[in-house]
């Protein structure tokens, strides 16, 4: 996928008839080849969901930490992924959804304020919601936050955040799990919640 004049990695999923596409929006220090994501990804597909993974960064930007924290360049590759899509004939016609995990959630939400009338759904997945204070009341698609229940101060951020979204919104909290989800059966309730989450906003948008 050609994203911004820069050639970024991107990994598409597209289910016979599908429902609506998710885009993946990875946090920092990760890639699309995010285990957690994927396993997120290949649930929504056996669910009938496309889904878009791609690296926000070429390798060069990921080598500058200053990049993986900058938020609006991360938002302005998710727009640009965004309208890429909107001219995709196989994808254009696909309610969208947005998955992002920790600073990829920040990015997700800035898209989801900036292309309202583009935006269905959106999950974040220990995500820090923090970094986009300043757009959250311009979001408008439904919004599922989870976090890990031993991530304590990531449960602060969201708990600020979710006061500051108008939209449908909800936080779970996963007991018994930290920042990555990696105890067991904790990633699976992740994945449980997304995709109940999408299957009623993006099948929703869907059929209207």
């Amino acid at each position: 996928m050609k994203i911004g004049g820069q050639r970024l990695e991107a990994d598409v999923q597209l289910p016979d008839q599908a429902a609506g596409l998710v885009i993946f929006a990875h946090g920092s220090g990760s890639s699309r080849l995010s285990p957690r994501n994927r396993l997120v990804a290949d649930a929504l597909n056996g669910h009938g969901f496309a889904t878009i993974l791609f690296d926000l960064l070429t390798e060069e930007e990921a080598s500058d930490r200053r990049n993986v924290f900058d938020i609006p360049l991360l938002a302005g590759r998710m727009l640009e992924v965004i309208d890429a899509v909107r001219r995709d004939a196989r994808l254009k016609h696909l309610p969208i959804g947005l998955f992002g995990a920790s600073t990829g959630a920040a990015a997700a939400l800035h898209a989801a304020a900036d292309r309202a009338e583009d935006i269905s759904a959106v999950v974040s997945r220990g995500g820090r919601p923090d970094l986009a204070m300043d757009v959250l009341d311009r979001v408008t698609a439904p919004t599922l936050l989870i976090v890990g229940g031993f991530d304590e101060p990531v449960i602060a951020m969201n708990q600020a955040a979710l006061v500051k979204l108008h939209s449908i919104k909800r936080l779970e909290i996963v007991a018994g799990a930290t920042h990555l989800f990696e105890e067991p059966g904790t990633l699976d309730q992740v994945v449980s919640l997304a995709v109940q989450w999408f299957s009623q906003y993006l099948g929703q948008r869907s059929a209207a």
